[in-house]
């Protein structure tokens, strides 16, 4: 039992540390897409690409948006800084988001939760990167409205060699999980485009759903959805209740709804969600 709380302990805070980093991810790599974009843009159109300073995960260092401080190594500490600093920067006072310090509490507690359930494993370890990626996707979604595809597409390989090392589901299973997640997905969109003449959703919306099936098997896929509407429901009303939409003819992105139901089925144990949703597993569960 020790050693098994000194593992959950070791995860949660190497969690700490890996959610400082996803800010940055989901901070810094739509701003990066944009660059590429624009770059492949002029050299479409056959301009010079426009001159910026390097800028990607690591350069430049990470500074306040207001007055350009660049935050020490001191003031970068998971949490602790965040409270010690009393959530603004030492320079200016300019408040920083609570947003920070909750990414690296959750990253933690996800971590810890993977390293209880299955010890500091490989296993384990995979299904913490499961966590991180989803946590990136669904706060890039809700910021941008974008789901990169760098991110889902290690999201769907990563599921699919850990079914094939035999982690999670049977490979076959997870196979086909991706395969119709997207399918299902893809569908949908061109039904709701034929009826309307508008797109319902994006494409990173299927390749989403394709790696959430090779994760969890086929067999999840409706359960995945369900869980997905409960999850976007919570929190339109909980946008609503803080005042986050004051327009109602705001786009509101499904990629949140869809990574939030990814992390509910891991914080439930996919074992478990068959029996509370017993309705959405017509053939069984694997």
């Amino acid at each position: 039992m020790a050693g098994d709380l000194l593992d959950t302990v070791f995860a949660g805070v190497l969690g700490l540390l890996i959610g400082s980093f996803l800010n940055v991810v989901i901070y810094r790599f739509p701003k990066m897409l944009e660059r590429q974009w624009a770059e492949e843009a002029a050299d479409f159109s056959g301009q010079p690409a426009p001159e910026a300073e390097t800028f990607n995960l690591v350069t430049p260092r990470s500074r306040c948006r207001n007055c350009g401080h660049v935050i020490r190594w001191y003031e970068n500490i998971p949490v602790l800084s965040w409270l010690v600093l009393r959530g603004k920067c030492s320079e200016c006072r300019t408040p920083i988001g609570l947003r920070y310090p909750i990414v690296e509490m959750v990253t933690a507690s996800f971590f810890a939760l993977c390293a209880w359930r299955w010890g500091l494993t490989w296993q384990g370890a995979a299904w913490a990167a499961f966590a991180a990626l989803l946590i990136c996707l669904f706060l890039i979604d809700f910021d941008t409205q974008i789901l990169p595809d760098d991110l889902n597409y290690v999201l769907l390989w990563l599921g699919l060699l850990a079914a094939a090392i035999g982690w999670t589901v049977p490979l076959k299973s997870a196979v086909w999980g991706a395969a119709v997640g997207y399918l299902l997905f893809w569908s949908i969109f061109q039904l709701f485009k034929l009826a309307t003449g508008k797109e319902g959703m994006g494409y990173g919306d299927f390749k989403l759903l394709a790696a959430l099936g090779a994760w969890f098997g086929v067999e999840y896929l409706l359960a995945i959805v369900l869980l997905s509407s409960i999850v976007g429901a919570v929190i339109g009303i909980l946008l609503l209740v803080i005042g986050r939409i004051a327009n109602k003819d705001i786009p509101m992105p499904f990629g949140p709804y869809l990574a939030g139901a990814g992390l509910l089925c891991l914080v439930l144990s996919p074992a478990a969600v068959p029996g509370l949703l017993p309705f959405a597993f017509p053939f069984g569960a694997h």
